[in-house]
């Protein structure tokens, strides 16, 4: 008997949370099925631009990209330098995912080894022809500097 009741109470206060969670996220499925509905529509409109292959200037790119379950998986072929016209999730998934950490090894004055990552690499970007009002569009200029001592 006593092997029975801790297994039980515990799944039965799992069972209320779990109740309690589904009632506040039916709530609030709402707002978040019309903000990503909002998101989706606008990663969908299309933005025009160049296409940059930094990591081979002149050389050509393909890749698959979805970005919601809705959406059907399309493959992108680029050509460095040329003018494409995009839907704006694209356009930002090239400018802040295809990326590559560099890492250096020092040592400190003590003689320690340490592990920085002192900058990301953009293999690609795409620039945009037109204005828009999104600093997302813009590659990451940004310094990761991560440190560790070893």
């Amino acid at each position: 008997m006593g092997g029975h009741e801790g297994p039980l109470l515990l799944k039965g206060i799992f069972m209320e949370e779990m109740n309690s969670t589904a009632k506040s996220m039916k709530k609030t499925e709402p707002k978040l099925r019309q903000s990503l509905r909002y998101m989706r529509d606008k990663d969908a409109e299309k933005v025009r631009g160049i296409f940059h292959f930094n990591e081979v200037p002149g050389g050509s790119m393909s890749f698959m990209y979805k970005a919601y379950a809705e959406d059907e998986i399309e493959r992108y072929d680029m050509l460095d330098g040329e003018i494409y016209t995009v839907p704006l999730g694209v356009a930002r998934h090239l400018n802040k995912n295809c990326t590559y950490p560099v890492h250096r090894y020092e040592t400190d004055e003590k003689g320690k080894a340490t592990v920085k990552i002192g900058q990301k690499v953009s293999r690609c970007s795409f620039q945009s022809l037109e204005f828009i009002d999104i600093d997302e569009m813009q590659p990451d200029p940004g310094i990761i500097t991560v440190e560790k001592v070893l």
